[in-house]
């Protein structure tokens, strides 16, 4: 089958692989279908109007029925990372139905991308859970090809991201026992070439494929080649073996940009040694001409990425579970509450497009116009507490586009030259938005501010007015400071 004649439905397009995927997808002559639950989070992809986008949720029969119609090969990107109550039975359910609606749809052919884990041993609720995924499509009686991957290198990877920081902000560090176990890493490059050639395979071509870079290292080794390639001095590492893997979380939560929910999956994974069986994969993908992307060229261009500003998706690029998914509310009783409203306004000289510059460059490296050490101790809080704090930064330094992480918040909607709002991602009893606008006046521009807060129950409540009285120092040192900066 030609790719011009293939439709692909990309699943979890909104996410760090998915995200990456549908542009190679588009490259190769595929025509490309992308599903996600909100088609906002992909409106200002720069691919958007070359692919059709269906909303549904993978776990309801109908609406994944509708977008697997008249569809070649499906990718099944969906996991839940970040984990919650019962995320296993949740992963079941939607693998489940998936597998049932593209049976029935009659596809030609599944494709998982899945963890590298040992067999024989007990694993992680995660890796447990990835694993069951692939073996409930392989049964579906759909040719299935499930590709098995350990750490992917690449610029914004949750796994590059751990390996970066830890490394570059810890020249000596005593580590949990996982450093020493063996890895076989993969740059993302190569893992998209194997998923964009898996959607066209024969279909008597099925089964479990495990995937690899030609360099098979402990963490340890990683860490020591990793600051070579970023011209750093050797680290001092000194294992021990008291850390348990919550601890262990805790520890790259507090050093790294990875949350600490986040960094426990992670680490689980090495536990293990994460090596590939055998290299069976090249039987039916063959390896390029060049060979496979050695571990040190992964880095070096992963690197160059993040120098360059160019990195394209990131681990935050998906939502966190949980984050409230309603838009925001304009109604004073909206669900027959309140909704508190902190405003702010002020004129300014400056032009509107200097105002908007200021307004799309809050948050990162650019931080947030207003006491640094108060978003810095809200940051720490979040943390404690599981959220994903202020360190997750920004995708780019100077652009945003709708389904952004920023910092610990999201962005739900931008209108370019005028309208900034963020959803917030942090714990809070309630939910919260900050929107920031710019509207032309004579002379200068008007800049709005309004944070929302929709208070959940009593501690709700609380939580907006024992904050109430600091509101004036952090937003109003924001609408200060912006409007000075675009001056």
């Amino acid at each position: 089958m030609e790719p011009t004649q293939t439709t692909c439905l990309v699943t979890g397009a909104t996410g760090y692989v998915g995200g990456r995927l549908v542009p190679r997808l588009l490259e190769a002559g595929y025509q490309v279908r992308c599903m996600t639950r909100s088609r906002a989070n992909l409106r200002d992809q720069p691919w958007i109007d070359r692919v059709e986008v269906v909303e549904a949720d993978a776990a309801d029969p109908a609406a994944t029925a509708t977008a697997l119609k008249g569809v070649d090969t499906a990718y099944y990107l969906i996991h839940s990372m970040l984990g919650g109550p019962r995320f296993e039975q949740a992963d079941r359910a939607a693998a489940s139905n998936f597998a049932t609606q593209a049976r029935e749809a009659g596809i030609g052919r599944l494709v998982y991308l899945g963890g590298l884990a040992p067999e024989g041993q007990t694993l992680s609720p995660h890796m447990r859970s990835r694993g069951e995924v692939g073996q409930i499509l392989l049964a579906s009686g759909v040719p299935t090809v499930v590709l098995r991957a350990a750490v992917i290198l690449g610029s914004g990877s949750a796994s590059f991201e751990m390996l970066r920081y830890l490394t570059e902000r810890l020249p000596a560090m005593i580590t949990p026992t996982w450093v020493d176990s063996r890895v076989q890493p993969i740059a993302i490059r190569d893992v998209l070439r194997y998923l964009v050639a898996a959607a066209t395979l024969p279909a008597d071509v099925a089964g479990a494929f495990d995937i690899g870079g030609p360099d098979v290292l402990t963490y340890r080794q990683m860490m020591q080649r990793y600051a070579a390639v970023a011209g750093l001095g050797p680290r001092r590492i000194v294992p021990v073996p008291v850390l348990t893997p919550r601890l262990s979380s805790h520890w790259v939560g507090l050093v790294t940009p990875i949350p600490s929910a986040l960094a426990r999956p992670l680490i689980e994974s090495l536990h293990h040694d994460a090596v590939c069986r055998d290299h069976a994969v090249a039987a039916v993908i063959p390896d390029p001409p060049e060979g496979l992307l050695p571990f040190e060229e992964a880095v070096d261009l992963a690197l160059r990425r993040v120098r360059e500003a160019a990195v394209v998706t990131r681990w935050s690029s998906g939502s966190v579970p949980g984050a409230p998914s309603d838009p925001l509310p304009t109604d004073p009783s909206w669900a027959g509450g309140s909704l508190y409203t902190d405003l702010r306004e002020r004129f300014t000289t400056a032009s509107p497009a200097a105002v908007w510059n200021e307004i799309e460059a809050i948050g990162g490296e650019t931080g947030w116009y207003s006491w640094p050490v108060a978003w810095q101790a809200r940051g720490l809080i979040d943390r404690a507490f599981g959220g994903v704090g202020l360190r997750r930064g920004r995708r780019d330094p100077v652009t945003l586009r709708v389904g952004d992480a920023v910092d610990f918040w999201r962005v739900e909607e931008i209108l370019p030259g005028r309208m900034l709002r963020l959803r917030a991602e942090m714990r809070l009893p309630g939910l919260a938005w900050l929107e920031l606008n710019v509207d032309p006046l004579d002379g200068g521009a008007l800049y709005r501010q309004r944070a929302l807060f929709h208070p959940r129950g009593l501690a709700g409540q609380l939580y907006w007015w024992s904050i109430k009285p600091f509101h004036g120092l952090v937003f109003g040192a924001m609408a200060r400071n912006l409007t000075r900066g675009a001056s």
